[in-house]
């Protein structure tokens, strides 16, 4: 079964403020888009597990028109804090791409 790294086109992350970040999976093909949504595989538990913070403090969005799904969700640590590894947010996206998504 394939991963997110193999069959998205796009997986990434970005500051949505400096205490939450935003993780885009965007898919090019209709179908493919259409499939993995099929599979409720991407879902707020997902996103909660692979980051660690409360179901409910993860806001998921699966957008038809865009072939994307959107999760924003808290930081652990506040962009450019003591302890901030990734000031712009912009390698937190890492976790999902060796998802599974059975398609």
């Amino acid at each position: 079964m394939p991963t997110v790294r193999e069959i998205a086109q796009i997986c990434k992350s970005k500051n949505a403020g400096p205490f939450q970040v935003t993780i885009d999976v965007v898919f090019k093909d209709e179908a493919m888009y259409r499939r993995v949504r099929e599979t409720g595989v991407l879902c707020r538990a997902l996103f909660a597990r692979l980051y660690n913070v409360a179901a409910e403090d993860v806001l998921f969005t699966a957008y038809d028109a865009g072939r994307a799904f959107k999760a924003t969700l808290p930081r652990l640590v506040p962009a450019g804090d003591i302890g901030d590894t990734d000031v712009y947010g912009s390698q937190q996206h890492a976790p999902v791409l060796d998802v599974v998504i059975p398609v």
